[in-house]
């Protein structure tokens, strides 16, 4: 057992050294590598986040943009169709008042025509009862003559 242990006591005095070297190169990978990477990873990590803040921002901006610009074409939109519609009521009003005005134009020219009409066959029953009463006349010339053997 004692020359185990010697064994074992050179074991470890022969690896002492290496066992110190791999502490020197652990410390070394620490202050050389790790320490300066975690920083330049610190601050990547830090500028992404703030780029990605940035970015939320940025796109948050847009989305109320957007949200203002649709709600102005959502009101130039209803400015336009109530112009629409008001334009659409004036030439209503105007075509119903052109066609107001035609109906009691023409109307009025059925009526002229009527008492036209009227006047007309007024004068022709005058003129019919002057040539009936004339032809009547001429009738009982010629049959009174020829019937009373021509005293008349």
């Amino acid at each position: 057992m004692q020359e185990v242990l010697q064994q074992l006591g050179g074991l470890v005095l022969g690896s002492l050294p290496t066992l110190i070297l791999f502490i020197l190169l652990v410390l070394a990978y620490q202050f050389l590598v790790q320490g300066p990477l975690s920083r330049t990873l610190a601050v990547r990590r830090a500028r992404t986040s703030g780029a990605m803040e940035e970015a939320n921002k940025a796109i948050a901006a847009a989305a109320a943009r957007t949200e203002d610009y649709a709600g102005k074409l959502r009101h130039a939109r209803a400015e336009i169709f109530r112009a629409r519609e008001q334009r659409l009521q004036q030439w209503a009003q105007e075509r119903d008042a052109a066609v107001d005005a035609a109906r009691k134009s023409a109307m009025q020219h059925v009526l002229e025509a009527k008492l036209g009409l009227e006047a007309e066959a007024g004068e022709a029953r005058k003129t019919l009862v002057t040539g009936a009463d004339q032809l009547a006349e001429q009738v009982v010339r010629a049959v009174i003559p020829a019937a009373a053997g021509g005293s008349r």
